[in-house]
Formats: C-alpha cells, sequence, structure tokens
C-alpha cells in the first residue's frame, strides 16, 4: 500500500527546503533588480524567477524522481570520473570557497559595517565571522536535527521579521517604478535569467536534494514513489512561497528610487529601506533579518558538504568536515565580500551551463533509457562553451588574464554560435550532444 503523506509533512519539509536555500544572497539580488528594471520589471522578475526558482526546483526533482542518491551519484551517469569531479567543483563553489564565506560577509556589511569605524572594520569582520561559524559548527554537528533547526525556527522566525518589512512597503508604498538602467532598457528578460545565477540555488538544489530525501526518509516515508511524491510537493511549497517573496522584494526595489534614491548593491538598498520606514530601529530589524536568513543557509550548507565529503573520504569523520569546513569558511570570508563576489561570478557562469544541462538529461532520461553516450556527448559539447563563458567573465574583471587562444575560441563563439551573445551559447552544442549521444552505437557484451 502506498504511504499517505499529510500536508503537515509537505509543508514542514517545504519550510526547510525553502531555508536552506534563501539566504542573504535572495534579499540583496532581487532589490536590486528591481531597482535597475523600474518600469521593465515583470520581464526582469520572470528572467530571474526562471533561474532563480525553475532550475532549483527542478534540480530538487532530478535527484528525487532520477532515484540517485545524491550529486556524486547522478554526475557519474556522464562518467565516474566525472561524477567526481563535478560534485567536488559544485560542492566547493557552494561551500567553503564562495556561498558559505558570503553567508558571514553579507550580514556583517549590511547589518554591522556602516555603523562601526572603516578603519577597525577588518578586526570586526574577523570577531563576527568567528562568532558567527561557531554558532554554525555547533548546530551542523547533527544532521538529524537540520529540519528542527531549520524549519522549525530559524525559517518561521526570518519570515516574520521579514514580512513586517514587506507588508509595511505594499500598506505605505515609497513611489512610482523608475526608468530601467543599463541591459534593462532593452534585454530586460535575458539580463534577469542571468541575475538568477548569483543565488547559486540551482547549484545548490543538486546538492540539497540528498538533505531533503534524508529528510523525507526521516518522517517514515520509504517507499520509491511515496518519495518522490513527498520531493514534488515538498518542492512546490517552498517554490511558492520563494516566488511570492522574491515578487514583493522587487517590487520594493522598483518602488524605492523616489525615497531613497540609487545605490550600488542591495544590501545598502534595503538597509536604506529599511531606515526609511522605521527610522533606527529599522537598522536592528535589518541586521535580524539578515542574520537569520545567512545562519540558517549556512547550517544548511555546511551539513551538506560535509555528508559530501566524508561519503568520498570516509575515513575522516562528518564531524572533522565540518570543523574543516567552518575554519576555511571562516578564513575565506576575511577576504571580504567585494573579493568572494569578484572571483565567485566567472565559476558561476562556468559550472551553471553544466548544472542545468545535468538536470535536463536526469528528468528526460527515461526518453533516451539512460543511455551514458547521450549524457557523455551531451555534457562535453557543453563544457567547451562554459569554460569559454568562465574565461570571458574572468578576463572582463582581469584584464591581464586573457590567453590568445582563449580568445580566438571567443571570437569564433560570438560569430557564429546562436544566441552566445546573450549568455545562452551551451544550447545547441548541448542539443547536438544529445543526437550524437543516440545515434552512438551502445557497446555490446
Amino acid at each position: 500500500m502506498q504511504q499517505k503523506i499529510p500536508f503537515s509533512t509537505y509543508a514542514l519539509i517545504g519550510t526547510m527546503l525553502f531555508g536552506l536555500y534563501f539566504g542573504a544572497g535572495n534579499l540583496i539580488f532581487p532589490i536590486q533588480l528591481g531597482q535597475l528594471a523600474g518600469t521593465n520589471f515583470w520581464p526582469a522578475l520572470i528572467g530571474f524567477l526562471v533561474t532563480a526558482i525553475g532550475l532549483p526546483f527542478l534540480g530538487i526533482l532530478a535527484i528525487g524522481l532520477s532515484g540517485s542518491t545524491g550529486l556524486r551519484d547522478l554526475a557519474s551517469r556522464v562518467h565516474p570520473l566525472f561524477g567526481v569531479v563535478f560534485a567536488m567543483a559544485l560542492y566547493l563553489t557552494i561551500g567553503p570557497f564562495f556561498a558559505i564565506p558570503r553567508t558571514a560577509t553579507v550580514p556583517f556589511v549590511v547589518g554591522f559595517e556602516p555603523y562601526i569605524n572603516p578603519d577597525s572594520a577588518s578586526l570586526w569582520l574577523g570577531l563576527f565571522s568567528l562568532v558567527f561559524f561557531a554558532i554554525v559548527y555547533y548546530f551542523s554537528l547533527n544532521p538529524a536535527k537540520i529540519m528542527d533547526y531549520v524549519g522549525k525556527y530559524l525559517t518561521p522566525a526570518f519570515l516574520l521579521f521579514l514580512f513586517i518589512l514587506i507588508v509595511t512597503a505594499i500598506m505605505k508604498p515609497m513611489g512610482n517604478f523608475g526608468e530601467p538602467t543599463g541591459e534593462y532598457k532593452n534585454l530586460a528578460f535575458m539580463t534577469g535569467f542571468k541575475e538568477g545565477y548569483n543565488t547559486m540555488d540551482a547549484l545548490a538544489s543538486l546538492a540539497f536534494g540528498i538533505v531533503v530525501i534524508n529528510a523525507i526518509k526521516s518522517q517514515g516515508i520509504t517507499e520509491t514513489k511515496a518519495i518522490a511524491k513527498a520531493t514534488w510537493q515538498s518542492g512546490v511549497f517552498a517554490m511558492g512561497l520563494m516566488t511570492l517573496i522574491y515578487g514583493l522584494i522587487t517590487y520594493m526595489g522598483a518602488s524605492s528610487i523616489t525615497a531613497v534614491g540609487t545605490f550600488t548593491n542591495g544590501g545598502e538598498i534595503f538597509a536604506a529601506v529599511s531606515q526609511h520606514y522605521f527610522g533606527s530601529f529599522g537598522n536592528i530589524l535589518l541586521a535580524i533579518i539578515i542574520v537569520l536568513a545567512c545562519l540558517k543557509t549556512s547550517i544548511g550548507l555546511i551539513t551538506a558538504c560535509s555528508e559530501f565529503f566524508h561519503n568520498v573520504f570516509p575515513k575522516v569523520s562528518y564531524r572533522w568536515f565540518v570543523l574543516i569546513l567552518c575554519i576555511v569558511s571562516f578564513a575565506i570570508a576575511n577576504f571580504g565580500l567585494n573579493n568572494i563576489i569578484l572571483f565567485a561570478i566567472p565559476v558561476l557562469m562556468f559550472l551553471y551551463p553544466l548544472a542545468i544541462v545535468l538536470i535536463l538529461l536526469a528528468l528526460f532520461s527515461p526518453l533516451f533509457k539512460g543511455k551514458q553516450s547521450v549524457f557523455a556527448a551531451s555534457m562535453l559539447l557543453t563544457f567547451f562553451v562554459s569554460i569559454i563563458d568562465g574565461y570571458s567573465t574572468l578576463a572582463t574583471y582581469l584584464p591581464g588574464a586573457t590567453v590568445g587562444l582563449f580568445e580566438s575560441v571567443k571570437t569564433f563563439y560570438v560569430n557564429y554560435l546562436p544566441l552566445y551573445q546573450i549568455g545562452l551559447g551551451w544550447m545547441l552544442p548541448a542539443f547536438i550532444g544529445v543526437i550524437i549521444g543516440l545515434i552512438w552505437p551502445s557497446k555490446t557484451k
């Protein structure tokens, strides 16, 4: 008999999933998008939702419906070696190299740095990040309790404080939408689409998939079909909640220019909006929102990364990996938010096309019976485009890092590869890879 799953279970797991995803980056990027998009609010928001909501949901489904035991297992359908290398690259990106350090630097920059002496900012960042990761370390030691920590306590508290600010902004609008700026004038959808990469949620979905499945099993749900159904229903609940909040935060940004002016990043916009409505109390409110958002996401990331690395290197205990990842994240956090973002974007531009294609192949694998050559050919051709995407972004920030061969390949892509200039050059090669994989002869015994 198929297990019947009550709505309360979907809601609890969905709330946990929302809490794992929704960190500080999910707050600061949509509010800045709103300011920049202005009257092009809707196409920019829809593009953002495709990558910030749609792809993470597909990622969770790819893990839940494919029967994979995790990202390494799923990526191994390309090749076992690729499974290890790609999984490690992704976990390091959403883990100690970029995403986890960002969870400490964002609340410090937004909630505390404006009120301290700039000369002592580095010292205070060190102290803040030390306390922050000590708390994260404590709560990450018991992964079985993650649904209680994140789903029952931290996420509801975060939502309570966030909705105080959002409801106030709706009841007392700040002003009309401004004119779109930059690429939002003519390419609002695609600009929003690429902005969604910065949340890292599509990458995180491949890592969080196993956390969600373990949470489902902890509720006594063990049948394969029941796990798949719970994954689907919980994902719908979480993504519906995220869509609502993204829309409201983007609206806040779009309507804020008249009242607070423009700023260089979303954290500063949030601080100005909070102060506009609540004065000095707004600073406290914002600090609580940001700290709770980052704390719950950091716990989820440390847990997922530690479980993965313990699985790859079983001789090192889970608790040791929690400690190691917290120490590395603490060290990198003290390089500062701007440096973390600077080096994260090229890596994201490289990894995202590969992650998207892997997710789509996993979801549609029943159509080609999971043929390994389809996975391998499609991912290989995608790699040839995504590595140039990552290189191009890095060269934009570091002109001295240009490489003649890569520049020649980039010029070829710009001239001949469809959709390359809008960031979707990987689509045609990925599709050609599928065709090649389908006609490639299967190995015979």
